[in-house]
């Protein structure tokens, strides 16, 4: 039996007592009937397994996607929930559909992007997720959910905070014609491209440009490159009424602020590569992001974590929350 470090970006879990894997939509739903309480796993890059998880996994590695398009509506494409979402990212930028080319290089499963409503770079999945089919653990029936009604907010969902209703099938984007980007609205991109914000550039351009921002900050998946055994992005960038001073932040519509988690985490004195005992370590390229540096356990990472979001917080009075998902 394969353990789940095998399966999973950041290289730690256990060994699972089953592993089912799922290529049709079908066989999700049998899977899934037949042991509901199994852990569903698409691509492995936003769970901490435990190395001492010993539950049954179904694994979804359904691919392929459906166009309806037209002038006045768009792109009308419906993903399978196990196809690999940055191979969907340069197939939309291919076909001359937008949208979705500055989420670039984010690793796993296009299924898994609605949980945590995916983002980077001012766009967000939930920009462009017309509905999601999903199957009904409790039912036991096939919904259809609706944009409006996924309860999207930054990096959560419905999914995310009913974890054990659903296990999503297929979802369905709505994409813009064309070849040209939104206006550039961050500055470290605009200046990657050497724009002005608020200029726009052709999407295979901006999808260029974010490759290359993700692969300098270890975001972008390589086996050779310990920098990128992580899940990306660690901690949530957390929202407040007043950011420190000089804290780089972002007004919220409901009257917080966004503050950068990554500048929190260096003004707390963990600098790039800050490791407690060798095996886990923030990347050398990006302190945001908690990595294994070969043989570290589902303990090393909880441990730099834990000791992480108590140094913010004694020097800032600010917590921190992970973005992925801790699973026992």
């Amino acid at each position: 039996m394969r353990r789940l470090a095998e399966l999973t970006t950041l290289r730690v879990g256990g060994t699972p007592n089953s592993l089912v894997v799922a290529s049709a939509e079908s066989e999700i739903i049998e899977a899934v009937s037949a042991n509901p309480n199994a852990l569903i796993l698409g691509g492995g890059s936003n769970v901490i397994v435990s190395d001492d998880f010993a539950g049954d996994v179904i694994k979804i590695e359904s691919t392929g996607f459906e166009n309806d398009e037209s002038a006045c509506a768009g792109a009308w494409v419906t993903v399978a929930a196990g196809h690999d979402w940055n191979d969907f990212v340069t197939s939309a930028v291919a076909n001359g559909w937008t949208g979705i080319e500055g989420l670039a290089g984010i690793p796993g499963t296009v299924g898994a992007t609605p949980i945590q409503n995916v983002g980077a770079y001012g766009q967000s999945v939930s920009d462009t997720i017309a509905q999601v089919r999903a199957w009904n653990k409790k039912t036991k029936s096939v919904d259809v959910i609706f944009a409006a009604d996924c309860e999207f907010g930054y990096r959560t969902s419905i999914f995310k905070s009913q974890p054990d209703t659903w296990v999503i099938l297929s979802v369905t984007f709505q994409l813009p014609l064309g070849t040209m980007s939104a206006p550039i609205a961050y500055n470290e991109l605009a200046a990657k491209l050497n724009v002005e914000i608020g200029d726009r550039v052709s999407t295979s351009e901006l999808q260029s440009a974010v490759l290359e921002l993700r692969a300098g900050k270890g975001m972008v998946l390589d086996s050779a490159d310990h920098d990128t055994w992580s899940v990306g992005s660690f901690f949530m960038n957390p929202r407040v009424l007043t950011a420190p001073e000089n804290a780089p932040n972002w007004p919220e519509a409901d009257g917080t602020v966004k503050v950068s988690a990554a500048w929190l985490i260096e003004q707390a004195g963990f600098t790039k590569g800050f490791t407690l005992n060798g095996r886990a370590a923030l990347s050398s390229k990006h302190t945001l992001a908690i990595t294994n540096r070969g043989t570290a356990t589902s303990a090393d990472i909880s441990e730099l974590a834990d000791h992480i979001v108590q140094g913010v917080k004694a020097k800032f009075d600010i917590e921190l929350k992970p973005e992925a998902t801790f699973i026992s």
